[in-house]
């Protein structure tokens, strides 16, 4: 738990890699569309509970792994967003389903720390193109949902994107109150 604290306080944060391809805006939504680069990434899944619940269990693993809970037993350092996958239903809440995407830093990406932690997976993914639009505070499902749909409506006749699934991200360690930077990813198709 100390290295975790001391990991997310004190060691380096690195930007996941990306690209702006264009930027855009409808009403008061700005949006950008970029290239996310792929890569290895520590995930870790949780079903039947509510996201806002879900992420209360996800994202401590994620910090312990990351902050030396694994077999090298060495804090890796951050790097930002941490994205989590959810899935809308018909009706635009979200299942009771969240995959939290951790990309592993780029010095580890070759040779990841193994996870002591059974519920933490190593996983390859591809470079992803998204739709991205930002907002502030300590963002809820309901933050969630609404700015996804914001930025639907911003998209609409203009891009297309995966209706089954998106991602939130988040920039900020918990302990920061003020200035906080969250995004909703829609993927492209």
């Amino acid at each position: 738990m100390l290295g975790m604290i001391r990991n997310s306080l004190f060691g380096s944060v690195e930007t996941w890699p990306w690209q702006v391809l264009s930027k855009g805006a409808k009403e008061e939504v700005s949006y950008e569309e970029r290239t996310c680069e792929g890569g290895k990434f520590a995930t870790v899944e949780v079903t039947d509970k509510p996201v806002d619940e879900a992420l209360r269990e996800a994202m401590p693993k994620v910090m312990k792994y990351v902050g030396g809970t694994n077999d090298k037993g060495i804090g890796m350092g951050m790097t930002v967003p941490i994205s989590f996958a959810v899935f809308p239903s018909d009706d635009g809440s979200l299942q009771k389903k969240i995959k939290v995407w951790f990309r592993i830093p780029n010095q580890f990406q070759s040779n990841p720390p193994v996870p002591i932690d059974d519920s933490i997976k190593i996983e390859d993914r591809e470079s992803i193109t998204v739709y991205s639009t930002q907002f502030g505070g300590y963002a809820k499902e309901a933050d969630y949902i609404a700015q996804a749909a914001q930025l639907r409506t911003a998209l609409e006749g203009t891009g297309t994107y995966q209706s089954d699934m998106y991602f939130c991200t988040g920039y900020d360690p918990p302990m920061k109150p003020y200035g906080r930077r969250n995004e909703i990813w829609l993927v492209k198709t």
